[in-house]
């Protein structure tokens, strides 16, 4: 039996390796009525909306299967209403996800980005 995925880790980690290659962070966990987002970041002149999904496992697959179109649709209304509050409806945008899964050890995380996921 696996221990259980600490979230705010996961998103830690995430963020600190999106730094890392290159993005810059600038909000994380925004929330609204809708919602969450788990990160806001620039990446070169791109507003980009970052889901974050772990698993301890992946007997039922991947992290990233589980932003299915319901989730799809639930952030980019999320980001519409982001876009909107701030101003940015004429900055282009994207929707990435990564996704993480522990190591052998358990010890660190294996970080997959997928960039424009949809």
């Amino acid at each position: 039996m696996s221990k259980p995925l600490d979230a705010r880790a996961a998103e830690d980690a995430a963020a600190e390796f999106l730094e890392r290659q290159g993005y810059k962070v600038v909000r994380r966990n925004v929330t609204s009525s809708l919602g969450e987002i788990d990160i806001v970041a620039v990446d070169d002149c791109m507003v980009v909306f970052v889901e974050v999904k772990s698993r301890a496992r992946t007997d039922y697959g991947p992290p990233e299967v589980a932003v299915d179109h319901k989730k799809q649709a639930k952030l980019r209304r999320l980001a519409q209403q982001f876009l909107e509050r701030h101003n940015l409806l004429d900055s282009p945008c994207r929707f990435d996800v990564v996704a993480l899964t522990p190591t052998d050890g358990g010890d660190d995380w294996n970080i997959e980005v997928f960039q424009d996921a949809f």
